[in-house]
């Protein structure tokens, strides 16, 4: 699916936020020190933030909202310090349960950046790609009938 398809079953099917303003945008992306990739961009675009298949707070997947992004390490173990996680992953859903996937903004495929798995009690010793780029995993959390398609594989 594109992106633009994506996106329109979000807003047809799903409980997304009001769209981020371009000078959102670059707040976020001047304090966080990376460039959102396009489908990130184009996401936020459409709407900073949103939950599938169920509102808030009752909501497993809960994509977050440009200033709720921060360090995965600060969020998760309260320390901005290389033995908590590396600097170059940061939050970017919410799963319950202090369960997150993680963006990792050091590394790049075809101009995006991969998502993680970063389950609370073993981050971060224990952190798995499970997915290309946000728009792989937007797809595959669309179809997946509200479960978590990673912990299946």
């Amino acid at each position: 699916m594109t992106m633009e398809s994506l996106l329109a079953e979000i807003t047809r099917s799903h409980f997304p936020n009001a769209p981020a303003k371009p000078a959102q945008v670059a707040a976020f992306e001047a304090r966080v020190g990376w460039r959102l990739d396009p489908d990130l961009r184009a996401f936020y675009l459409h709407c900073d933030g949103a939950t599938l298949f169920r509102p808030r707070p009752d909501a497993d997947y809960r994509i977050l909202s440009l200033a709720e992004i921060q360090r995965a390490r600060v969020e998760l173990r309260g320390q901005d310090d290389d033995s908590k996680g590396s600097a170059s992953w940061y939050t970017l859903l919410y799963l319950q349960d202090s369960d997150y996937v993680l963006v990792d903004v050091s590394r790049q495929k075809d101009g995006r950046y991969p998502l993680l798995d970063a389950y609370h009690e073993t981050y971060p010793l224990e952190v798995r790609q499970i997915a290309a780029s946000f728009g792989e995993f937007l797809e595959r959390a669309l179809s997946s009938g509200n479960q978590f398609f990673w912990l299946k594989e």
